[in-house]
């Protein structure tokens, strides 16, 4: 059994949890709705037609396709012979387990992997640090940008944004990443495999130290990214209340972070929460703020988990068709 294959067993567990906290959420929303009114609510929804709904889900494609690019590219450079069809694929069944905490059902990317051509997670661990340090970046980048040309700032912005390039440098140091780990072990004196594994897997990542690629990878990052934080603004737009570009933008990328920062599963709360506080330190009403924030993170979050869960199945299937192929070989 694998790294990956271990946190299976752990599936009802993390769908407990995610029930926990659609529960929480929801009746967070529903207190807040409650607030607002429920005709302003429905007056506000009403402004959103058809078209524009499937503009936003557009726009949340153009993100995982160009995020999708980038998972091709590092695999690739690691050294796997995989399509770049089959690397969409895995990629996008991974948003499945988008909510699981940490989001280390993601990993199962790794099994897929593992099963088309042998290669052990220590192996392909590389490509899921980068590929979470590169949004890292990517959104540290844009929100840094955003935080300059608003008009207003965001208290916690700045130091946000450093913890997001922050983390990123030091995903894509193998030095620092096996230093860390190194020093882990010695400190506590647990978790032994894991370590030499991290150690491992640290070194696998100065085949990726080229400038071209980091800045290559980079700009996918940012056209995703960016492509999401233009669909928050639009959808204020939409509902009467422009904010600006820079503004919405920096709204949408610093919830996403700080949402992540709670530890909640996909952000599930956290996210919701900074968005509403900080569209209402722009003077956006509750009766906009509530929905715009439940049709963003359904037509962001929750429509990649349901795109994730459409490839997952197919994922499974063929990379069990490709392992059985290998041990017949």
């Amino acid at each position: 059994m694998t790294m990956a294959d271990s946190h299976i067993p752990r599936r009802l567990r993390d769908r407990l949890i995610l029930m926990g906290l659609l529960a929480l959420l929801l009746l967070g929303l529903i207190g807040l709705i409650a607030g607002t009114g429920w005709q302003d609510l429905a007056n506000q929804i009403a402004r959103i037609k058809a078209w524009q709904i499937a503009a936003l889900l557009g726009l949340s494609l153009v993100n995982y396709g160009f995020r999708a690019l980038r998972w091709h590219v590092f695999a690739r450079r690691l050294g796997l012979s995989i399509s770049l069809s089959r690397n969409v694929l895995h990629f996008m069944g991974g948003f499945a387990m988008s909510v699981t905490p940490g989001r280390v059902g993601e990993l199962v990317r790794m099994r897929w992997i593992a099963r088309e051509t042998g290669w052990s997670f220590e192996r392909t661990a590389p490509l899921a640090l980068l590929d979470r340090a590169s949004d890292l970046a990517a959104m540290g980048v844009l929100l840094a940008i955003a935080l300059s040309l608003s008009t207003t700032g965001i208290a916690g912005g700045v130091p946000v944004t450093l913890l997001a390039l922050g983390a990123a440098f030091a995903a894509t140091r193998p030095a620092l990443l096996s230093t860390l780990a190194g020093s882990a072990f010695r400190l506590t004196g647990r978790w032994p495999r894991l370590c030499a594994r991290l150690r491992g897997a640290a070194r696998s990542l100065a085949r990726f130290s080229n400038p071209a690629l980091i800045a290559g990878a980079t700009g996918l990052g940012l056209i995703g990214w960016l492509a999401e934080g233009v669909a928050f603004h639009l959808l204020l737009v939409w509902m009467g209340h422009d904010i600006g570009v820079a503004s919405a933008v920096g709204i949408f990328l610093f919830a996403t972070l700080a949402g992540g920062l709670t530890g909640a599963p996909g952000g599930v709360g956290g996210a919701e929460a900074a968005m509403i506080a900080l569209l209402s330190l722009q003077g956006v009403p509750l009766a906009v703020s509530v929905p715009a924030t439940a049709i963003i993170r359904l037509t962001t979050l929750w429509f990649a988990i349901a795109v994730g869960l459409v490839a997952l199945p197919l994922a499974e299937r063929l990379s069990r068709k490709e392992a059985n192929a290998l041990e017949t070989r």
